[in-house]
């Protein structure tokens, strides 16, 4: 498996969940790719790096400090993957999660996802393009969601700000060519994808199954997706497979947006 020989990937938020699936399983490293995992969470960070034989690099998405200490680290780069998130309902909470509803929602919560999650994707792009443009090509994948392509009412918050990655990376993929590079620039866009974002939703409680299976009851397909699978169409846009690809978006969510019937809500 060798689609990614001699290609050096960042990726962020990859302690867990879908950023560990794109570097480990299936994807980045066994695709031949010089991997640099990057996170806030060190230990975990760390972990995954090893597990790889990867180099970990600590990372807060939303510190401009932190990109400036990446690009002195790592001036030039192959793939960069803005993968870390948040969706505002991590906790831990004193008292019940904060209200990410238009009408209750705070501002410091709001610009709380916001820094991370459009932030953090704004100031990757930025540096990625420095990184790559000695070489004059690259790939960008923005880690999207379904929330960024309708409105979700009680995450207004999330949902606005992975609607803006999704434009940026339109963005970025019609500067670039402007300017003459073969950077690519795709957003990938999962809707329930099982990682540890939907821990507070699912508890540990015994109704843990039928909580599971009513956040899928409107997916076509009535399951969650895998890690695995959005890191699989990750390193499609990361080859060279996909070198007319670029400013696309790619829907990896069980068929709910393909008809009318789905609501997603929530």
């Amino acid at each position: 498996m060798t689609r990614l020989t001699g290609k050096t990937a960042l990726v962020t938020g990859a302690a867990r969940g879908i950023g560990a699936a794109i570097a480990i399983a299936t994807a980045f490293a066994e695709e031949g790719a010089r991997v640099i995992v990057t996170d806030i969470d060190t230990a975990a960070g760390a972990a995954t790096a090893r597990a790889i034989g990867a180099e970990f690099l600590p990372l807060d998405v939303a510190s401009e400090a932190d990109w400036s200490r990446i690009a002195a680290r790592v001036p030039t780069l192959d793939v960069l993957v803005n993968n870390a998130g948040v969706t505002g309902f991590e906790g831990p909470f004193d008292g019940p999660p904060p209200a990410h509803d238009p009408e209750h929602a705070q501002l410091a919560d709001w610009r709380a996802v916001h820094a991370v999650n459009l932030d953090g994707t704004f100031l990757g792009c930025r540096y990625a393009i420095g990184a790559m443009r000695a070489a004059g090509a690259g790939a960008i994948i923005n880690i999207s969601s379904r929330s960024g392509l309708v409105g979700i009412p009680a995450a207004a918050a999330y949902a606005a700000s992975k609607a803006a990655v999704r434009n940026h990376t339109k963005t970025v993929a019609l500067y670039c060519a402007g300017q003459g590079l073969n950077i690519r620039c795709n957003s990938i866009h999962p809707a329930a994808v099982m990682t540890p974002m939907w821990e507070p939703m699912l508890g540990d409680g015994p109704d843990r199954a039928a909580r599971a299976a009513a956040l899928v009851a409107d997916t076509p397909l009535r399951r969650f997706g895998e890690p695995r699978e959005v890191a699989a169409i990750a390193v499609l846009l990361a080859s060279d497979e996909a070198a007319y690809m670029t400013g696309a978006e790619l829907t990896i969510d069980g068929g709910l947006l393909a008809g009318s019937a789905a609501t997603p809500g929530g």
